[in-house]
């Protein structure tokens, strides 16, 4: 049986409904004055996708299409491809060659990151995605990599000395070894990132080395 309202309340239940509205009808009006002044988005919120690297420069991503089979708005398409032997483009036996994100279709609702394994796919605070033509809406691979920062040695190259794919996810690599800094010096002498990947590297090896703790 349905409970009833009696008295007072039954006759308030009407008002009770439009309590949100007055409560934001006496409130100040406020404008963004977009574009001219840029309000910044919660920290949480889901814009551009982003395709993370781990600490010494290989790749998350492990091309295995989850993020494909979970999108709902079929906004994302992946090849995956086999590393070779000791030069790799992410940690395991296979990496992503192609990754595109349809951004005319996606509708940023996040099934994707939580369908990553290795968290390689995440979501910025960046909501700026118009464009004149349709084409330039499709990011490829190379629009969705994230930059590369201070320390990191762009890959292919080996993995650390002795790490397995599960040294990586646990979060046990903290930036390039000396041996994959000399492999990538031997093949790639001009690569840009040799330079602070050096640096990074001697940095480790002296934190890692008992006599200097």
């Amino acid at each position: 049986m349905i409970p009833t309202r009696s008295g007072i309340r039954e006759v308030l239940a009407p008002v009770g409904g439009f309590g949100v509205t007055f409560s934001n009808m006496f409130r100040p009006v406020i404008t963004e004055q977009y574009p001219y002044e840029k309000v910044p988005p919660q920290p949480r919120y889901h814009g551009r996708h982003q395709l993370n690297r781990y600490p010494d420069g290989l790749e998350k991503c492990i091309g295995c299409e989850l993020c494909a089979w979970a999108c709902p708005a079929d906004a994302i398409y992946v090849e995956g491809a086999d590393n070779s032997p000791g030069v790799q483009m992410s940690p395991g036996e296979r990496y992503g060659r192609v990754y595109q994100i349809n951004y005319l279709r996606c509708i940023f609702c996040g099934l994707c990151i939580e369908a990553c394994p290795t968290r390689a796919l995440t979501m910025t605070n960046e909501f700026e995605l118009a464009g004149p033509t349709r084409e330039g809406l499709i990011f490829e691979k190379k629009d969705l990599l994230a930059p590369m920062l201070d320390g990191m040695l762009a890959a292919p190259h080996p993995m650390a000395p002795g790490a397995t794919d599960t040294e990586y996810y646990r979060g046990e690599i903290t930036g390039p070894a000396p041996a994959q800094v000399e492999w990538v010096a031997e093949h790639r002498p001009d690569d840009p990132t040799l330079p602070g990947a050096e640096r990074a590297a001697e940095r480790l090896a002296h934190a890692h080395n008992p006599e200097n703790r």
